[in-house]
């Protein structure tokens, strides 16, 4: 009875036999069967019908194997940009087990290549966190699993892969120490020369985020070297090199945290996986393998969905539609205006930006990136988008870089408009200066340093400062000190005293040292000092001691001035009183004015009598009743006799 109905299902479908031999020739083992042709495989894929059909999903598990471990195969520094697009287009949701089997393989066979592995798995991880804490726990459970057969080359290589990992933030540093803690808790000559060469991988990294732990692990190797009884010569020698190393410097003796061509992602960017030795892990060994997934066709959907998002394939699409659908309407409507085309959508903006951002990059020093840039020509009223970037650039590396300020410089002292657009981007980078980092903030204040110093900026740019409590933040007072401190050490503290008390710019340095009010005058003093520039502040310390002096002096003539007026105005109205009849006889008007006299003469006389010698001198007798007195009245001896 089933050899009639498997006749008729051959009759039905001419296609069953074919594809009933391809199930059992996909099912000869547990990865996918033997060696298929990639043009077979394609007829294959396109001769089966149902795309939700276990013969189907076999054959498409069997190509994303293919293609995972063909492009782990071919990667390395110089490609590495070009094969991430090709790697995210396949479906590394489905196949992030293919994936992390491919390059454990490929590392134990080529373990030079870590670094780029590493950095491949860096970028993954930013957009499938799920890859790297697989990786994670695959490389581990690789780890113990070795050390406990003693095999040290695959030890050596799993070691190898979590420095880099480490390196490259995938991996938390804390399974760093374990481990090497752990090759140390008993030292042996291989777990130590082991130790040695996991701790030059990563050594740098960890002295740069702890110290102390570093300094804990190099303890413990400078007593197994004075101890000398667990390890023979040859391993004592390798303890030697790495303190060698140690003291060189790591990035010094051909150890760097990330090779230049290999950090692709920034940090904040980056997803961070703590994983410990004794934690539970998951190695999931059963993403490897083939298995019938019943809503395949929805979860390629959402995966194509993703790659768009990665990608930005839809933007693309989009953006090719929209100008083919504008191509066919101009076809369509005839020219009715011949004039002068404006681009009001920034793209000329966008992309002299990139080239002036590319051609600064590209540059070996700042004399071969000035001629370029000089060359390319730069538009006149755009001087602002060259400026602007220089600024970007410098405010984007981990240290400040004198290559920029000296580009800067370049181009202030070549034309007084990038001079203007160096002085407009202060005033604004100032404004806004809140919203920086702390590094950003300090590359940018000894750029702008530079070019003040070199007085390729204007001083004049210095009048938007105003150092007082009300005016200042916390990040405005650090760019400040920043700011000062790099033109002291540039010009020397007497010329850069001798620059701000120029009383020829006196008023671009009013807010640098007011003299509005105590209160200023003092914090600005206090700050000063507090950044090791007091000596700019000698003037203002002497102001202010002279201070209450100036103020009693200026309110004694202001109620000086105020009895003078009143004394005037009474005199003044006294006089329009008695000069009623312009037409009268002179001696009216001569009356009037020894009135005007007497009155002003009884003013002053009221005001003497009210100083504290005119009282004194009327309550003393005059001197010479009292001489008479004593000549008149004899001495007190004669009258005793």
């Amino acid at each position: 009875m089933d050899r009639k109905v498997d006749e008729g299902e051959k009759e039905a479908n001419p296609h069953a036999n074919g594809t009933r031999n391809m199930s059992s020739r996909m099912d000869r083992s547990r990865t996918g069967g033997a060696y298929i042709p990639p043009f077979k495989l394609a007829q294959m894929m396109s001769d089966v019908t149902d795309k939700e059909s276990v013969e189907f999903q076999r054959l498409t598990w069997d190509a994303l194997r293919k293609s995972i471990n063909g492009l782990v195969n071919k990667v390395n520094a110089s490609n590495i940009k070009h094969i991430l697009p090709e790697l995210f287009s396949e479906n590394l949701v489905r196949g992030r087990g293919l994936l992390c089997r491919a390059l454990m393989k490929s590392q134990v066979a080529s373990p030079g290549f870590t670094p780029v592995y590493a950095a491949l798995v860096s970028v993954v991880n930013t957009k499938f966190p799920e890859v790297g804490e697989l990786l994670l726990h695959r490389i581990i459970t690789a780890f113990k699993r070795s050390l406990r057969r003693k095999d040290k080359p695959i030890c050596l290589a799993s070691l190898k892969f979590i420095a880099h990992l480490v390196n490259q933030q995938v991996a938390h540093e804390v399974i760093a120490f374990e481990m090497a803690l752990l090759l140390l808790e008993k030292p042996s000559n291989d777990s130590v020369e082991m130790a040695s060469e996991f701790i030059k991988e990563c050594g740098a990294k960890l002295q740069e985020i702890s110290s102390s732990g570093l300094n804990f692990i190099f303890d413990r190797l400078r007593a197994i070297l004075h101890e000398g009884r667990d390890v023979d010569k040859r391993t004592q020698y390798v303890i030697e090199g790495l303190y060698a190393v140690r003291k060189t410097g790591f990035e010094a003796s051909g150890y760097p945290v990330i090779p230049e061509n290999l950090d692709l992602v920034e940090e904040e960017d980056q997803i961070t996986h703590e994983v410990s030795l004794e934690d539970e892990l998951d190695t999931n060994m059963g993403l490897d393998v083939f298995r019938e997934d019943d809503e395949f066709l929805k979860h390629e959907e959402e995966y194509k969905q993703m790659k768009a998002e990665i990608l930005g394939e839809d933007s693309d699409e989009d953006e090719s539609g929209e100008s083919g659908s504008s191509e066919e309407e101009e076809d369509e409507v005839p020219e009715q205006h011949a004039g002068p085309i404006h681009d009001e959508t920034g793209t000329d903006l966008v992309n002299l930006r990139r080239t002036i951002y590319l051609t600064i990059m590209s540059a070996l020093d700042f004399e071969e990136a000035g001629h370029k840039l000089l060359k390319m020509g730069i538009p006149e009223g755009q001087e602002i988008e060259l400026a602007t970037m220089i600024i970007e650039c410098c405010s984007q590396e981990k240290t400040f870089i004198k290559y920029y300020a000296l580009l800067g410089e370049r181009f202030c002292k070549l034309k007084k408009a990038y001079a203007d657009s160096f002085a407009d981007c202060f005033v604004e980078q100032y404004s806004m200066i809140h919203r920086l980092e702390t590094n950003k903030l300090r590359n940018v204040a000894k750029l702008f340093a530079h070019l003040l110093a070199s007085d390729a900026l204007p001083w004049a740019v210095l009048a938007v400062i105003q150092i007082t409590e009300e005016e200042t933040t916390s990040s405005s007072r650090i760019f400040i000190k920043i700011l000062f401190q790099e033109l002291s050490e540039i010009l020397g503290l007497r010329e850069l005293d001798s620059r701000l008390q120029d009383p020829t710019c006196a008023e671009w340095f009013a807010g640098l040292f007011p003299k509005d009010s105590a209160k200023n005058m003092r914090f600005a003093i206090n700050f000063f000092t507090s950044i090791g520039l007091g000596g700019l502040t000698d003037n203002m310390r002497e102001f202010l001691k002279k201070l209450p002096q100036i103020l009693a002096a200026q309110k004694k003539a202001e109620a000086s001035s105020s009895s003078y007026t009143t004394a005037s105005s009474s005199s003044g109205d006294e006089y329009t009183s008695s000069s009623g009849d312009y037409t009268s006889s002179s001696g009216y008007e001569t009356d009037s004015s020894s009135e005007s006299y007497e009155e002003g003469e009884n003013v002053r006389q009221r005001k003497r009598s009210r100083s504290p010698e005119y009282r004194q001198r009327r309550q003393s007798p005059p001197r010479r009743h009292r001489q008479r007195r004593d000549d008149a009245s004899p001495p007190r001896r004669r009258e005793r006799r």
